[in-house]
């Protein structure tokens, strides 16, 4: 048995300057924090002729014969893709399980892939750093599959904590924000999130994001200039301990993402993100690209219980988190007796 989990993340800044066909022109810059809702993968190995997979977010099983060519598309394509990238087609069983819903806007999918590639790297007996396993989740969702996403949700969860993150053409830097305990303290407290009930497939806002940016849209790209600004005034407001101006760029940001493509917002977002400002809220925004999930707002204590009861009156859930600063971790990793280890050829190995 071997359980491995990573965390999911929440953005406090610059979402969206991620995407290649931002950064790889100007530049991006991401300011987020791991918290303490994880994805958790269980491995059972040996016993089994074939490969399981059983998924409780998406009420899913798979099963493939020991015979089977390997096909790494359809339902849990994800993980079926990443089993691919370690060459495992047979004498394993796969759980898969997360603490919130999939689609609700917290890097969930990215950290579906850093949790199975911390987990299967383990188990080939691979060690692989924060830095690789990131890199190799990114190389897995966005070339390999085609996912039209950025880069930050894979290394907030392979590093956790709360991290500036930068992406350029030479690639990408992880640095920890240089805030002072009871500023991290303060920020922890007065972020808010609240589940809206409704989660969203990001592929189609983003894509529609990616062509406006590979299209050099003015709009966009100066939406997305402006966002990238306000990341770089987020990480000095942090390290500064100046929280007040930072809930007021939260604000500033969320008006330019809404400019960024179609279905970021919508009538019920726009009413609940105004009701918890008519309640106290400094700032807030949708997490993720939009259109669902949760809403992250930033609020101080005097405010906090009519900002909840305001939201929670609208059918929103308030749901309590605390950082992260392990990131993707093995919990346990038990050999069974006889010694079996799954056979490891050259051509298997991720990247080879």
């Amino acid at each position: 048995m071997l359980i491995a989990r990573a965390p999911v993340r929440i953005s406090f800044a610059g979402g969206g300057t991620d995407l290649p066909a931002y950064y790889e022109r100007y530049g991006g810059m991401v300011v987020s924090a791991a918290i303490d809702k994880y994805f958790y993968v269980f491995l059972n190995v040996g016993g089994y002729e074939g490969l399981q997979i059983s998924s409780a977010d998406y009420h899913t099983f798979y099963r493939q014969g020991p015979d089977a060519g390997f096909i790494w598309n359809g339902d849990l394509a994800l993980p079926r893709t990443i089993l691919h990238q370690f060459g495992l087609d047979k004498g394993l069983s796969v759980f898969l399980a997360s603490e919130v819903p999939p689609g609700t806007g917290l890097g969930s999918s990215s950290t579906v892939a850093v949790a199975m590639i911390k987990a299967l790297s383990a188990l080939r007996g691979q060690s692989l750093s924060r830095k690789k396993i990131a890199e190799l989740a990114c190389t897995v969702e966005i070339e390999k599959m085609g996912m039209p996403i950025g880069k930050q949700d894979q290394y907030a969860a392979a590093f956790g904590g709360l991290n500036a993150i930068t992406f350029g053409r030479e690639g990408v830097a992880v640095e920890p924000v240089k805030a002072r305990p009871e500023v991290v303290h303060t920020l922890e407290r007065n972020i808010l999130l609240f589940f809206t009930g409704t989660a969203r497939n990001s592929a189609d806002i983003l894509s529609r994001q990616r062509e406006s940016s590979a299209r050099d849209e003015p709009r966009v790209i100066e939406s997305l200039h402006a966002i990238k600004a306000m990341a770089k005034e987020t990480l000095a407001c942090l390290e500064e301990g100046d929280l007040t101006r930072y809930g007021r760029l939260l604000h500033e940001s969320w008006q330019r993402k809404k400019q960024l493509a179609p279905g970021i917002t919508n009538p019920l977002i726009d009413e609940c993100y105004e009701a918890a400002l008519s309640a106290g809220a400094v700032g807030g925004k949708i997490t993720g690209a939009g259109g669902g999930g949760f809403l992250m707002v930033y609020c101080e204590p005097p405010f906090q219980e009519a900002v909840t009861r305001a939201l929670e009156a609208r059918g929103l859930r308030r749901m309590e988190f605390r950082f992260d600063y392990e990131g993707a971790r093995i919990l346990v990793h038990s050999r069974r007796r006889d010694g079996w280890r799954h056979p490891v050829r050259r051509s298997d190995r991720p990247g080879e």
